[in-house]
Formats: C-alpha cells, structure tokens, sequence
C-alpha cells in the first residue's frame, strides 16, 4: 500500500511561503509571480492498495511526475505525508531518516525510468542484478534472480549481451526485469513506454498486465496517454495545473467525468474498449422478486431464477420453456454457443458483452466467485455507448 495524504510540492528557496497562496486557491501564475516559487502539486490525496496499478495522468505540466517523484525521495515534501506499508508497518516515508529511507527504497520502492537507464558497460544480466549487488547478494544467488526475470520478459538468451545490442523496446525490458528483480513491493513508473514505438509500446503494455497477474505488485504509473491509462489502470487520478480533478475506475472516468476537463479528456473514447461487466450490469437487488424469481426485463416479461449454482440458473420468457445458462469461457469461438444465456465474469469487456448478446439473442448475466450477482441487456448497453448512466429497465 501507499498513500499520498494532501502532498504539496513547491520548487524554489523556502518554498513554504507559497502555502498560504495555495491554501487561497491562488494560480500557479500568481504564486510565481509574487514568490517566485513554481507550484508542482497542490493538496494531492490518493491511495494505491495492494496489487493494483494506478495511473497518473494528465498533459505535460500537470504535475503527475512531480507527485510519483516524492513517493522516493526525488521531489521533496513541502506539505503533507507519504504513507508506505513496509516491513516495520505504515512509515510516512519523508519523516524517516536517511538511512531509513534508503532502505526502504532498497527493499520495498523501485523504480522504471522513461530512458531505460541501464550501464552501457554491463551486461543485460548484470543490469537487471545491479540492485540485488547493493542489497549484498552472494553472485549466484543474483544471477539466478536475474535470469529468472530476463525469462519472464523473453530475454533470457540476451542475457550477456551489452544494452546497445539491443533495440530500444528490449530495453525498456530489461529495465522492467531490473525492476521485479528487486522483489519490492510497490514500483513506481514514470512514462516508462512514452518514447517506444507504438506497437512495441502496446506489446509492453501487455507484458506489463501479463507480469502482474503473476507478480501483484502495487504500481503507480505515470502516463500522458489515456488509452494506456484506461488499459493499464485499476485507478486513474487525472491532473490538472497540479491537483487530482479525479480519482477513479477507467470506468467512471469514461462514463462519468467528474469536471468539464475529464469530459473532454475522454470525449473521443470508444465505451467498448473500456467498460466491463461490473460497470454495465444492474445488481440483482435492483429488480423486484415475486415468488423466488427476479423480473429482469418488463418489456420481454424476462424473469431470473437462482439455483444453488451456475448450473441450476434459469431464465424464463412469460410461460415458456426455462432456459438453462452457460459459463462464457474468455478465448471460446462465440459461433460455437448454444442460443442460451451466458454468464460472464465482472472484468469481461464490454465488446465482448455485445459480441455475446448479439450471438445468443438474450441477455447477458454477470457472476463472482460462482454467484449471479447481475445482469446485463440491451438498454444497459446503450446508456453505456451514450456515455450516461445506466437506467431502468
């Protein structure tokens, strides 16, 4: 876990003198003229919990980097707390002392810089190993640690090669092998796929979930870019002139925009390629129950009935035939499924829900941990494209 609580950050000779301006709600134009001080982040609050990604965004200048920055010690504190769940407990990190703070960056922070930052004078193995040496590992135990990541990025067979032998994306993955070599909990990345091409920046940007699901690590990412923020993201906090105007899902953010800013941050975004289940279904309370059944849909006299599992769910049209359900399988040929009533998990994608609705001709039903616990039909799908909420059946 960590948490920025209401983080100023000011740049310039005692920079305290900017806070009363900040506390007026001053520009950062006024508070440069008349201090001299240039405003970086203003009362930022958020929290990253365990094994989530959450993306800071935002247009250069915003104050996104500024803010991951003090999460290390790169940008100082002028205000505020940086709270870091570590082997001790929660430690707000700038009230550590130095040694403390180098140890917690050495055993519970690392970071992945936009320029890759690797030695040109070491090897690829011993660039991702470089951190586990300071930390006084024994030489094999870092090669193994290290041939060990450079797998899981596909670089193992580029292991003794030097930096400049390689293309600028296999660097980027060496740099991210540095990074989950050192075990640490929480990382932080700072634009670290902004200066790759765009195919090899989207095939990072997959290895990158594709590392998490395995490694669940807390990661905060800076990015200017939304589609990247909306693909990569459990939490996105846009920025703006230093503050955080929101702090959301991908979801909300698309579907409901917090100020004027975000509304046309996101307005050209497709709702396909980021909503999921869980943002588009109605909860079962939602919809009244009669005789142990649901009616979710008045307009087709559509009623759900719960068994004691998946499989024991049916679905009624007004007095015909119950239809059993079936688990959608993620991957499976969408023409191979009987015309009967799917059941997705929450995080399935909206396109998906669409392909599956159109495939079956019914709607399409939502469950957690072998549980219905929503339902998905065709209004909820418009709203959805429409950008609103979702409304009454």
């Amino acid at each position: 876990m960590i948490e920025f609580k209401n983080v100023d950050v000011v740049f310039g000779k005692q920079p305290e003198r900017a806070l009363p301006l900040m506390d007026q709600q001053e520009s950062r134009q006024t508070i440069q003229d008349q201090t001299g001080l240039v405003m970086g982040v203003r009362d930022a609050s958020l929290k990253v919990g365990k094994g989530e990604i959450c993306v800071l965004m935002g247009l250069s200048g915003s104050g996104k980097s500024s803010l991951l920055r003090t999460a290390n010690g790169l940008n100082p504190v002028t205000r505020g707390s940086i709270l870091i769940e570590t082997e001790e407990g929660v430690q707000d990190f700038h009230a550590l002392s130095e040694d403390d703070r180098r140890n917690v960056r050495m055993n519970t922070i690392t970071m992945v810089f936009q320029k890759f930052a690797l030695m040109p004078w070491l090897t690829v193995a011993e660039n991702v190993g470089f951190g586990l040496e300071q930390k006084g590992l024994d030489k094999k135990t870092v090669r193994e640690k290290a041939m060990h990541q450079l797998e899981l990025v596909g670089l193992a067979e580029w292991a003794d090669k030097r930096p400049d032998e390689l293309s600028g994306g296999m660097q980027q993955r060496v740099g991210l092998a540095r990074a989950f070599a050192m075990e640490t909990d929480i990382i932080l990345m700072d634009e670290p796929f902004s200066a790759l091409d765009p195919l090899i920046r989207t095939q990072l940007q997959d290895e990158l979930l594709h590392l998490q699901e395995t490694l669940n690590k807390t990661v905060v990412f800076v990015s200017h870019d939304l589609d990247e923020a909306l693909k990569l993201g459990n939490h996105i906090a846009i920025m703006k002139d230093g503050e955080i105007v929101q702090h959301d899902t991908p979801e909300n953010i698309v579907l409901n925009p917090a100020t004027d800013y975000v509304r046309d941050f996101v307005a050209h975004t497709n709702p396909v390629d980021v909503v999921n289940a869980q943002a588009l279904m109605r909860p079962l309370d939602r919809f009244a129950e009669e005789d142990g059944r649901r009616r979710i849909s008045k307009r087709d006299d559509c009623w759900l009935k719960l068994g004691g599992h998946i499989s024991d769910t049916r679905l009624q049209y007004g007095d015909s035939t119950p239809l059993a359900v079936t688990q959608w399988t993620e991957g499976a040929t969408l023409e191979s499924l009987p015309k009967q009533p799917v059941v997705v998990n929450p995080q399935t994608k909206m396109q998906e829900v669409m392909a599956l609705r159109y495939q079956t001709g019914h709607g399409v039903l939502v469950a957690e941990n072998s549980a219905i616990v929503g339902y998905i039909g065709d209004r909820d799908i418009y709203h959805a494209m429409l950008g609103k909420l979702i409304g009454d059946d």
